[in-house]
């Protein structure tokens, strides 16, 4: 246990800076206020974006020998492994996260910038034959100042996925934080301050979404828009990059869908259940939110997940519980409403369907539906939370279809011991990902990202350096040729 300060800072242009208003960030298992900090003003993320535009400009990042950005992204994951232990005891408090998934949080965000470290000096362009006369290469520049907006459900991984390939390319960036659990991130650039960077090359606000979240995205200084949350809020963002063409990552959430064909390995299979819906409280946007099961199994799967989710150990993030809280009391009440929804529709809770009335905090009963038709609301809308809609099929070909069968497209999953099929759904699946027989099977070095509603870009892997960079490409008529 580690003691939490009262009041957090902003870090603008290599301070740490206070403002006129506070936000205060509140524990979901308790209910009760664990900290405040300071509100970002738009006079605060203006402060920030110049702060970039400078370091951007200077060259201070992109002008050294890549070498020089790798000895940086070291030292970065050296800190931050250094305050894991406090800064796990942070994000659990504030988010309600079990301490040992706060914990995994640092240490990915760590590997994040090993792993961008063994980048950032392979960034190689291309030479190109044009013929005698001719010499014609390619550069990749980087996009120069980097907005990037983070949610509240993994705020210190995603911020370290984004941010190391952005710095591994040269970018200066400012980072927007979730009001509702912006702690943990705090803790996550006070290591990255400790690792000597240019001042201005990272900037982390917390700031009203609508407010200093606006004036970033529509900044003249702001070069590209890095954004991971909710399709409202990324449609919103988008019509105000439009306005001046930046360009944008985007990551938008989903509604994933399994498939369990009748061969399914059981054991595999109820494991990927458990980490695929009821991890984080269901608040993940790859999570396996749609079951679909072979009819021949259907009814053992369903008695079986049912079983599973009742054993279920429920409690506050710092007794590494199966099931934590949910974030807030506005994201309880949303997942009940869906849950109503569904019994109207016609869905039967085999069980769950609303929250714990004996708890003081933000706590969902794990909630598995059952009897569900892929036009139901619980089979087409993103519920992030810890509720599975199970789903029977007949053939390969009805799955597929139902799997494919909704606005998104960001990750889905097989299970069969048939590997021809295995392959044959993989290439049909509307997704960016594609687990087999295993949810969340991928890992740092995997290409993360979406179609449809959720959005597109790429993160993670090597493939997401490039969306970090410009490509330019240099012609050059050769005199005497």
């Amino acid at each position: 246990m580690y003691p939490i300060a009262s009041h957090w800072l902003n870090y603008i242009d290599g301070e740490w800076l206070d403002s006129e208003s506070r936000l205060t960030v509140n524990n979901p298992g308790t209910a009760e206020p664990v900290a405040t900090i300071a509100q970002a003003s738009i006079a605060d993320a203006e402060r920030a974006v110049q702060a970039a535009r400078r370091c951007a400009d200077s060259g201070a990042l992109s002008s050294v020998r890549p070498a020089q950005r790798v000895t940086w992204l070291l030292r970065i994951a050296a800190e931050i492994r250094a305050v894991a232990d406090e800064g796990a005891w942070v994000l659990c408090q504030e988010n309600g996260k079990s301490l040992n998934d706060a914990r995994d949080e640092f240490t990915e965000a760590a590997r994040y910038f090993e792993y961008y470290a063994g980048m950032a000096d392979k960034i190689e362009g291309t030479s190109i034959p044009l013929g005698n006369g001719y010499m014609d290469f390619t550069l990749y520049d980087p996009m120069g100042v980097s907005a990037q907006i983070v949610p509240w459900n993994f705020p210190v991984s995603i911020c370290a996925r984004s941010l190391a390939p952005a710095l591994a390319a040269g970018n200066a960036v400012v980072i927007k934080s979730p009001e509702l659990s912006p702690l943990g991130m705090c803790v996550l650039l006070r290591a990255i301050a400790n690792a000597g960077l240019p001042n201005g090359a990272v900037n982390l606000i917390c700031g009203r979404g609508r407010e200093v979240g606006s004036h970033l995205v529509g900044h003249r200084s702001v070069d590209q828009i890095v954004f991971t949350g909710s399709v409202p809020t990324g449609q919103t963002i988008l019509r105000d990059a439009a306005e001046h063409a930046i360009p944008s990552v985007m990551e938008l959430g989903g509604k994933s869908a399994a498939i369990a064909f009748a061969d399914a390995d059981r054991q595999q299979l109820l494991a990927s259940v458990k980490g695929g819906i009821f991890f984080n409280a269901g608040q993940v946007c790859s999570a396996m939110s749609r079951l679909l099961v072979q009819r021949e199994i259907y009814e053992e799967i369903v008695e079986s997940v049912v079983e599973l989710a009742e054993g279920l150990s429920v409690g506050l993030g710092q007794d590494n519980p199966d099931l934590t809280p949910v974030v807030s009391a506005g994201q309880l009440a949303s997942i009940e409403t869906l849950c109503r929804r569904a019994i109207d529709e016609g869905a039967v809770a085999a069980t769950g369907g609303e929250a714990f009335s004996d708890r003081a905090g933000h706590f969902m009963r794990p909630t598995v539906f059952r009897d569900v038709s892929p036009e139901m609301c619980i089979a087409q809308e993103e519920v992030f939370g810890p509720v599975l809609a199970i789903i029977p099929f007949d053939t390969e070909e009805e799955a597929i279809a139902i799997a494919n069968g909704t606005e998104f497209g960001l990750v889905a999953g097989v299970f069969t011991q048939d590997i021809s099929r295995a392959m044959r759904c993989s290439r049909r699946l509307k997704a960016g990902q594609v687990f087999v027989n295993e949810w969340y099977a991928g890992g740092i070095e995997t290409p993360f990202g979406g179609v449809g509603l959720s959005g597109f870009g790429r993160e993670k892997g090597q493939e997401a350096l490039y969306s970090y960079v410009r490509t330019k490409n240099v012609a050059i008529r050769v005199a005497g040729e």
